[in-house]
């Protein structure tokens, strides 16, 4: 097999980033060059993605203030969340390019660049699993997108044009306000295409920076775990000189790739706390939007963003799992290592390895929560909030009906009295017999 690079990382999350116009780090052999077209392919993505998520707002405001379409409002808030993750990614992800670069020329530094070197790392194993999970993800969401973004489109091959059975309505793939009408004229075409590009934006902008977020996970793994086998295979000598220069060694490495994890946290941070908290109400919303009852080819639209946004959470959930287990994986390693032969200096250092590693290293989003499977059960729960917010629902709408039932049962009681004391007053007397 040929010499595998780092790219070979990189590359789908690259593929996406340049879709939406964005650079997100710069590489030691090849340094920045501005270029106005990238630049150009960013603010039109950003302003186009910004003004359909204003119109979204606005629909979700109108519907609330009026009380009507209240139920499509709700389906509309998760299309904002969507909006608001993927806008929140791509910002910062701009915003972090120098310290992102610095993170890439550092594992550039670590990355095995000889054959034998790759084969100790098994470098093979940790970039055919980050493949196999980069492609599965970008074409799930690929999936996703364009299946909302031309489903009216195959709506209308297929009903009118192809079965004709019936007539297909012009309409747009997400409700937004509209100050004008936009059927049956070039309008429409015109949003069609700016709400499809901003769907796309937005799904770009969320595969990208999650890809190369596990990208760079897997590689940190990947150092975590060759450094647990370097730790555990080692033969000592019982020599102190000699197997303190090794243990020096090790522990440069430890607090390299530590200090690797801390950046990572620093950069992809604030934008995972974002996308964990708006998910865990879009998922709410959604599951809602399933329980209220809807057509069988709406389910399996909204199915499908349903699979699709606990995919992108638990392949977050996955990786900060691997990583902590890779971290703590260097104590287990140090305590299998034949230690006993060793001088008593070595092995009183070495158990201040075993203390460090036993602290687990965390994908952290900021400094309120680390990121491991338990993540993925936290947010689970709200799916069972929309259950509880459709059965609050449902019962509110009974409570109304009800209510109404009884007032207009009351007004008929009323008219029905009125009539009878106008027939028979109840003051008069009553007529004498033979009179």
């Amino acid at each position: 097999m040929p010499l595998a690079k780092m790219d070979s990382f990189l590359k789908y999350a690259n593929f996406f980033y340049k879709a939406v116009g964005i650079e997100p780090y710069t590489k030691r052999s090849h340094p920045h060059v501005g270029s106005i077209w990238i630049s150009l392919v960013f603010w039109a993505n950003i302003i186009n993605l910004g003004l359909a998520g204003l119109g979204e707002l606005a629909y979700v405001v109108i519907a609330f203030a009026t009380g009507e379409h209240i139920v499509e409002a709700i389906m509309v808030m998760s299309y904002i969340g969507f909006v608001l993750v993927g806008m929140s990614k791509m910002t910062f992800v701009w915003l972090e390019k120098p310290a992102l670069s610095h993170i890439v020329w550092e594992l550039e530094e670590l990355f095995p660049g000889n054959k034998a070197a790759q084969s100790a790392y098994r470098l093979d194993n940790y970039l055919r699993s980050c493949s196999r999970i980069s492609f599965t993800f970008s074409m799930l969401y690929s999936v996703l997108i364009w299946t909302y973004n031309l489903f009216n489109l195959m709506q209308y091959f297929i009903y009118e044009l192809w079965l004709q059975t019936r007539i297909v309505e012009e309409t747009l793939p997400y409700r937004m306000y509209i100050p004008w009408q936009s059927t049956d004229n070039w309008t429409y075409y015109l949003l069609l295409f700016c709400e499809n590009f901003a769907g796309y934006t937005s799904a770009a902008g969320q595969v990208s920076t999650d890809l190369l977020l596990c990208a760079l996970a897997t590689q940190i793994i990947m150092h975590f775990d060759y450094l647990s086998r370097r730790i555990e295979q080692q033969q000592l000598s019982g020599n102190w000189s000699e197997d303190s220069r090794f243990l020096a060694d090790i522990v440069r490495y430890h607090e390299r790739l530590l200090k690797l994890s801390e950046q990572l946290n620093k950069v992809f941070g604030v934008p995972l706390i974002l996308n964990l908290l708006i998910s865990s109400f879009v998922l709410c919303f959604v599951s809602f939007q399933m329980s209220v009852g809807v057509e069988p080819i709406m389910m399996i639209k909204h199915s499908l963003y349903l699979i699709s946004a606990l995919s992108q959470v638990y392949l977050i959930c996955y990786h900060g799992q691997l990583i902590a287990d890779a971290s703590t994986g260097i104590s287990l390693a140090a305590y299998k290592q034949n230690w006993s032969y060793a001088d008593a200096r070595y092995r009183r250092a070495l158990a201040f390895i075993i203390m460090r590693s036993q602290n687990p290293t965390y994908l952290k989003a900021t400094v309120f929560l680390q990121i491991n499977r338990g993540t993925m059960t936290d947010v689970s729960v709200y799916l069972c909030c929309g259950r509880l917010f459709y059965f609050a629902y449902r019962v509110e709408y009974i409570l109304v009906r009800m209510n109404f039932f009884l007032k207009t049962a009351s007004k008929i009681v009323n008219s029905k009295h009125k009539v009878y004391t106008c027939v028979f007053p109840l003051n008069s007397k009553s007529p004498k017999l033979g009179s």
